[in-house]
């Protein structure tokens, strides 16, 4: 009878334990990069850092200067600090870094250091990546969102002046030539 109820015990805890991965798996947060119009997600990992950034977004999005350096991120500061957790990591292309607990790098290339790590954007290539993130550049405007919304408050167009040949970015300047993203087009958000 005891081994009856240690094996009952033992599903049930593998159950329970089951749901909660499946929990912990599926409860993804994610943070938007907005640059020159573009959008982009960031699947955030799960660290003391990315929980105070996250309270820090939900009340209001942050705008930073970043700069390229090294020929592998662009950085910048944030302007405020998190809580750190370093470790020595190879950062790779995508991934999204706390450095000395106040300063933010998004990385287009490989480096190795002690860092915090915060995510990773999702779904570009290294050659998409240093399109978006501007690589070589400086002085490069940056919003970090917790929503994926535009900076357009209304649409006070009727509906026959809207020309379905014009797209225009989420900040609702006009795009002659969208890459990979979200746009506004016929009044609606779509991702090209």
């Amino acid at each position: 009878m005891k081994q009856i109820l240690l094996f009952l015990a033992a599903i049930l805890f593998s159950c329970c334990s089951s749901d909660n991965e499946m929990k912990a798996e599926n409860m993804e947060q994610k943070m938007y990069i907005t640059i020159d119009g573009q959008t982009q997600s960031v699947t955030l990992v799960d660290n003391s850092a990315t929980r105070a950034l996250v309270e820090k977004l939900r009340q209001a999005p942050v705008s930073v200067t970043l700069s390229s350096s090294g020929g592998f991120e662009i950085w910048g500061a944030l302007g405020f600090s998190l809580p750190t957790s370093n470790q020595q990591i190879k950062a790779q292309p995508g991934d999204v870094i706390l450095y000395s607990g106040s300063n933010i790098c998004l990385f287009y290339g490989s480096n190795s250091w002690s860092y915090t790590r915060l995510g990773k954007i999702d779904g570009l290539t290294e050659s998409e990546l240093r399109s978006f993130l501007k690589a070589g550049e400086s002085n490069i405007s940056v919003t970090l969102s917790l929503a994926n919304t535009t900076a357009i408050k209304d649409l006070t167009s009727t509906p026959s002046s809207i020309s379905e040949d014009r797209i225009y970015s989420l900040n609702g300047q006009r795009v002659t030539n969208p890459s990979h993203g979200i746009y506004i087009k016929n009044g609606k958000k779509t991702i090209l």
